[in-house]
């Protein structure tokens, strides 16, 4: 800034101080001398720019400070609390991540378990998914999407209050047992567990079910 403010005043005073400058000079000649010696002791004076000229460096930090001043600053020129709090970010989504998982694989660790998925029913996405039921569980954990907001609905008109524990549905040599997530830290989720009927205790497998679903937090 002190470059600049220097520079513009130069440009503005500059011509004029320097020509009182080579005036001065111009007369300290001693008499006698030549016009050449004269000229030759003015010549050797700094020239003062044009008052319209402008050098590239003093434009570019011009341009710079009016650059810094609109808020356009790189992330490195940030301050440093931004990267902090970037990284503490990053750190608490690994650990939310991280805890699903290991939720997905007590799941999975149920005998019988053929998959397993944790579900935003809500957007009708798998947040964790796992295991090999011989279908995409990506698209049935948006079709149960649909069951378990219309069951809520449903619960909503008829004016009940319960909160859902489980929705089981049986089918020939499977069961499909949803598991609405209730705690404050996993509100708006739910637990979609596929088991073969022929070699899963149900009993079993919903007693587990409710215990892990009591521990997942996101």
């Amino acid at each position: 800034m002190r470059v600049s403010s220097r520079s513009q005043w130069w440009r503005r005073q500059g011509s004029d101080a320097d020509a009182s400058s080579s005036a001065s000079a111009a007369s300290e000649v001693a008499p006698g001398a030549d016009s050449d010696a004269a000229h030759a002791t003015a010549v050797g004076l700094p020239k003062a720019p044009a008052i319209s000229s402008q050098e590239s460096g003093e434009r570019d930090l011009d341009q710079f400070v009016e650059w810094i001043w609109s808020g356009d600053a790189p992330a490195s020129a940030q301050a440093p609390d931004a990267g902090v709090e970037s990284t503490r970010t990053t750190t608490e989504e690994q650990y939310n991540m991280s805890s699903l998982d290991d939720a997905l694989q007590q799941l999975l660790a149920i005998e019988g378990a053929t998959g397993a998925a944790i579900v935003d029913y809500g957007s009708g996405m798998a947040l964790a998914q796992g295991g090999n039921p011989s279908f995409d569980l990506g698209i049935a954990a948006a079709g149960n999407s649909n069951v378990v907001r219309a069951k809520l609905a449903t619960m909503r008109d008829l004016g009940i209050t319960d909160e859902i524990d489980d929705i089981l549905i049986t089918l020939s040599s499977q069961y499909h047992l949803i598991n609405v997530l209730n705690t404050t830290g996993a509100s708006g989720l739910f637990i979609y567990l596929v088991l073969n009927s022929a070699s899963a205790n149900l009993a079993l497998a919903r007693h587990k079910l409710k215990g892990i679903a009591a521990q997942i937090q996101v």
